[in-house]
């Protein structure tokens, strides 16, 4: 089609090509999807009756170090526009620099927080730099792919829910100008809720309603009248926490909103479409109060029309139905459905030790961003292990300075936990010097909220031992990056044969003859941790649930031999000899 006229909003509708156009939208997140499968789940989106994509940029994946960007294979941001153009998709992007999403730290890279003066999302120099330096390299990707330009791209939102955040008024403005300034030429949006529309919009953007919960005919918008009216983020559910239920919302109530939206004449995006996965240590927090934050599970299925797995599900059919209705041409018939398998128990082979592979950590008593690792990049993600010398038993306080959850030994002999809720521990008495340590995990860094400047990980100040600091600590950084497991490879593993030492990795191989589908894995008995195949981190698993499985997708495995290895902390009672096998399950 020619193109004379992008997106505009100056009537009661948008238009497009100075005609109107609904924006019948829903949100897939390139970032949470496995590449291969990018194309069937955007042909299920089109099938679906949908005709525009959203999805956010997440600058820690593409910036994880100062200066060192990635937007290849995973992170091919390029890729992911070009194939919903060419699947007449449109996109409205929405690059942040801060997304939220349930992402780590709202997608922020974790190294900013090393300048102990970071105000995170204002116009502080040290965040502003920041956010020119990664907008140099990703805005100049974007550009070509602007409807003006021939591509996909009608509209780009400006920040994301700044009007519940607003500490800066100028920091809106700011970020504008850091998108005109580099060649972003198509409609701006702002994304707040309804208490939030006044405070986070831009001049000459328009404002769109976050979300909604009950609809009325009465929906107030900070702008004229005769502006048209979007949902940017109608919930189709939510996501999950570690040790609370899992959320669902019924179908048939989720379309009745659906259905009485577009009988409003308004615009909608669906979000989420398709969640995906939390691949990784990707996953964001939940502020609850102050100071204790509460980790989001590793899956993002978020109840949504399609699974985390790609399946349809009843929402899916039941808005297939009702968009239909919006359309003058037949739908496009649905893919079918990637097929699943259930392979045989994987059974555990080898075990190493935490404590015989420190030689290869590095050692600064510091909080994890500030360790001298990455380039001096700091730490993002993973567990760090402090260890100090002790001469006497007593009580151990953390000062509530443990973020988030420290497991405690005294000469590898596991005492107990250490979090938000657990501050103080008994330490047994002994002869000599005995070494503590405290192996802490990041949890994921809150999402949302007026925390975001405090997310540091890690030791965040002292640990008193009968009310004296300790000093003196050596530190191991254990970051769990794909480059860091596979360092164990010359080291001696040691038969299953013998009892495990834990915390400690876990290697098995699930051999397959035939072409690999998607399954999931599931580790009854093996309390907490994280699971890798094929060096790629499937994210962090805990029995405590909602969730009880790991989705495999079928595109990381390959026939022949599949290295799975397994990093568990701890057991919470005597380890028994039947947990020896990882189960690879079909789940529906």
């Amino acid at each position: 089609m020619s193109r004379v006229e992008g997106l505009t909003a100056n009537s009661s509708q948008f238009t497009l090509e100075r005609k109107p156009f609904r924006i019948l939208g829903g949100s897939i997140h390139y970032f949470r999807v496995p590449r291969a499968y990018w194309e069937d789940r955007l042909l299920k989106m089109k099938a679906c009756g949908l005709n525009t994509l959203t999805t956010y940029v997440p600058w820690n994946l593409h910036e994880p170090e100062r200066g060192a960007f990635n937007f290849e294979d995973e992170l091919d941001l390029e890729a992911y526009l070009r194939l919903a153009a060419s699947l007449g998709l449109w996109v409205i992007l929405r690059p942040g620099p801060y997304i939220c999403s349930e992402w780590d730290l709202g997608g922020l890279p974790s190294w900013l927080l090393r300048d102990p003066n970071m105000k995170l999302r204002t116009t502080y120099p040290g965040f502003t730099e920041a956010v020119n330096s990664f907008f140099n390299q990703l805005i100049k990707k974007v550009v070509p792919h602007q409807y003006s330009k021939g591509g996909p791209i009608i509209a780009v939102q400006v920040e994301n829910e700044y009007g519940a955040y607003a500490q800066d008024e100028e920091y809106m403005a700011f970020v504008k100008q850091a998108l005109l300034s580099r060649g972003v030429t198509e409609l701006l949006l702002t994304s707040d809720n309804k208490d939030g529309l006044k405070l986070g919009g831009v001049k000459g953007g328009i404002c769109v309603l976050l979300s909604i919960t009950v609809l009325t005919s009465t929906i107030s918008f900070p702008h004229k009248p005769q502006m048209p009216k979007m949902v940017m983020e109608y919930w189709t559910g939510w996501f999950d926490l570690w040790g609370e239920l899992h959320h669902v919302f019924a179908a048939e109530d989720m379309v009745a909103v659906v259905r009485e939206v577009l009988k409003l004449d308004m615009s909608i995006n669906l979000y989420m479409f398709h969640g995906g996965t939390n691949f990784g240590f990707m996953n964001g927090a939940a502020a609850v109060g102050v100071t204790l934050p509460k980790p989001m599970v590793t899956s993002y299925d978020y109840d949504a029309p399609l699974s985390e797995a790609g399946d349809y599900t009843t929402k899916y059919h039941l808005l297939r139905n009702l968009f239909s209705l919006y359309h003058t041409q037949p739908l496009p018939e649905p893919p079918s459905v990637q097929e699943r398998r259930a392979y045989q128990p994987v059974v555990v082979q080898q075990h190493l030790s935490l404590w015989d592979s420190l030689h290869f950590a590095d050692k600064r008593p510091v909080n994890m961003e500030n360790l001298p690792v990455s380039n001096n990049n700091g730490q993002s993600y993973g567990y760090t292990l402090y260890e100090t010398t002790i001469t006497s038993g007593g009580y151990l306080n953390s000062e509530n300075n443990v973020r988030d959850r420290a497991l405690v030994f005294v000469d590898k002999h596991f005492i107990g936990v250490l979090d938000y809720k657990t501050q103080e521990l008994s330490l047994p008495d002994g002869k000599g010097k005995r070494t503590l340590s405290l192996l802490v995990e990041n949890c994921g860094r809150v999402n949302y909220g007026k925390t975001l400047d405090e997310q540091r990980k890690g030791l965040v100040g002292d640990i008193k031992l009968n009310k004296r600091a300790l000093r003196d600590f050596i530190i191991h950084s254990l970051s769990m990056k794909p480059g860091f497991v596979n360092r164990f490879v010359s080291r001696h593993w040691t038969s299953m044969r013998q009892r495990p030492s834990l915390p400690g990795y876990f290697r098995a191989s699930l051999y397959l003859n035939t072409y690999p589908k998607d399954t999931f894995v599931k580790l009854p008995g093996w309390s907490k941790g994280v699971v890798f195949i094929n060096g790629k981190n499937l994210g962090r698993y805990w029995s405590i649930g909602p969730q009880q499985t790991l989705y495999v997708p079928g595109p990381w495995l390959h026939r022949g031999d599949n290295q799975v290895e397994y990093f568990r902390q701890i057991h919470t009672c005597s380890f028994f000899v039947g947990v020896t096998s990882i189960y690879m399950i079909q789940c529906t």
